[in-house]
């Protein structure tokens, strides 16, 4: 017997859907008030514009993919999408535990670079966000992990693993779709982090 397709098996460990991520943002107020009538008329389909000539793609199913294997239970997946609407700078840095992430050897110039290459950049998908990644370990002689810990908190506003990068691949997205409230893009958020920071 072959085995399943990856398709396959990512649908089968995600519990979570376009239609839990709807319920989540109903729930919490992350809809327009306009947008919330209409979606509940018939049904919530948020779309994300793309370059042209490509289609726009559905920022519920997307995010449910993206942040439902990560998600134990509901009220962790909805921890996760909070992490997309929700974000200062100043309760960030206001937290030990980030706190113990900045003090550690480089971390401010990692932030640096990562500042650099995402404002010389446009917005933040999966591929930018490799380059990103890449730019800034040609440039400074630091591990993935070194990179990666202080971009999670710069811009996912958190400590954490994995699921957090799945966040900040969310962020510019949401901050382009119609329908929800306004989201803090990669850009604003690497801005207000590094000016708090000093």
């Amino acid at each position: 017997m072959l085995p399943k397709p990856a398709a396959e098996i990512h649908a089968a460990v995600n519990p979570f859907t376009a239609g839990d991520v709807a319920a989540i943002l109903r729930e919490q107020g992350w809809l327009r008030r306009e947008d919330e009538a209409a979606a509940s008329e018939w049904g919530l389909r948020l779309f994300t514009p793309t370059s042209e000539g490509e289609p726009a793609t559905n920022w519920t199913a997307d995010a449910a993919a993206l942040l439902g294997p990560r998600a134990e239970n509901r009220e962790t997946f909805a921890r996760l999408l909070a992490l997309v609407f929700e974000y200062d700078a100043h309760a960030v840095l206001a937290s030990r535990e980030c706190q113990e992430v900045l003090g550690r050897d480089g971390a401010r110039q990692v932030l640096r670079a990562l500042a650099t290459e995402i404002l010389a950049g446009g917005l933040v998908d999966s591929n930018r966000l490799k380059e990103i990644v890449a730019a800034v370990k040609a440039r400074l002689a630091y591990s993935s992990r070194e990179i990666f810990h202080p971009l999670r908190v710069a811009l996912a506003g958190r400590v954490g693993g994995g699921e957090l990068d799945r966040v900040v691949l969310l962020i510019d997205r949401a901050a382009r779709t119609e329908g929800l409230v306004p989201v803090k893009s990669v850009r604003t958020r690497i801005l207000e982090f590094c000016a708090a920071l000093d």
